[in-house]
């Protein structure tokens, strides 16, 4: 059996990537998808930044989101 952190890692990184391009393609740095591994509410974080902070890219489309 895999240990419970790697399978934790796992799951974080399963998670991760997926953000990484989400940030990357809204025109924030995609570091900050790195949140997802801080225990607790890392996750809630970079969900509310996705959702309540103006896209850089929309900004350049003309399109509000």
């Amino acid at each position: 059996m895999i240990p419970d952190f790697f399978q934790a890692m796992m799951v974080g990184f399963m998670i991760a990537i997926p953000v990484f391009f989400i940030y990357q393609r809204a025109g924030f740095n995609p570091v900050w998808s790195l949140l997802v591994f801080l225990p607790g509410f890392g996750l809630l974080l970079v969900f509310m930044q996705l959702a309540l902070l103006p896209w850089p890219n929309a900004q350049q489309t003309g399109r509000k989101l």
